[in-house]
This record gives structure tokens, sequence and C-alpha cells, in this order.
């Protein structure tokens, strides 16, 4: 099953998170609002955001959008297919040359990226 999601800005950096993010979205504030009309747009059944306060879910029902913060959102990656959330991890950790990086490393930048059920889960496999 697919399905479309929106990232709002503030879960796409530092750049750890919005590597794991990518490979696999009363009104907002009104400077999100550009937020969830690209989340109907596109026809997003979520939105993801460290930023809930503004994108409160009763005022999202309307659209059928749910927000969800990034540990919410990895979490349920993983609860669907942990093989390539931690797949993604590797690929991540892989792409760190300078200095090389671990899955621990990685693991440790998503946890600081406020990822604390994701990266539990995670080192639970």
């Amino acid at each position: 099953m697919s399905f479309v999601v929106v990232y709002d800005a503030n879960v796409l950096y530092p750049s750890t998170l919005r590597d794991l993010l990518i490979p696999s979205l009363t009104l907002p504030d009104p400077h999100d609002r550009h937020v969830l009309a690209a989340a109907i747009r596109a026809r997003a059944q979520v939105i993801v955001t460290d930023n809930l306060k503004d994108f409160p879910a009763a005022s999202l029902r309307q659209w059928d959008v749910d927000p969800k913060n990034a540990d919410d959102f990895v979490c349920d990656q993983i609860r669907l297919d942990a093989k390539v959330v931690w797949s993604c991890v590797q690929q991540i950790a892989h792409s760190w040359r300078t200095p090389p990086g671990t899955i621990g490393d990685v693991l440790t930048s998503l946890e600081r990226c406020g990822l604390v059920q994701a990266v539990a889960e995670l080192r639970a496999l």
C-alpha cells in the first residue's frame, strides 16, 4: 500500500533525519498554510511535522490528512517494514565518508533529531 506524505521543512534538517524520511505530509498558522495546501493538492494522507501545534488533527480531518511528528512517522514505517527502515539506516551509514559512519553513529544522530522511540525500536531489532 502506498500513500502520499508531505514533509514540513522543520523535519528536513538535519540531513540524517531528512535522509531517513525521504526514502520511503482552527487552520494551521498562516505561515504554515502552504504545507496544508501542498498536502491537499497532493492528496496526502499525512503531514510529517515537528510543529504539531500548528497542525491540529481536528482541523485537518476535513481534508483526510493526519499530522504526525517524525518519531511517530518513522515508528509507523518500522511497523510496516522494519527491514526497509534498517536498510535505509545502513545506507546512510555507508554514505558517510568523512569521517566514515557506523550504524551506531546514524542511530545516535537520529536520536538527537528527536527520534527517541524509533531509535529504541531499531536498536531492539
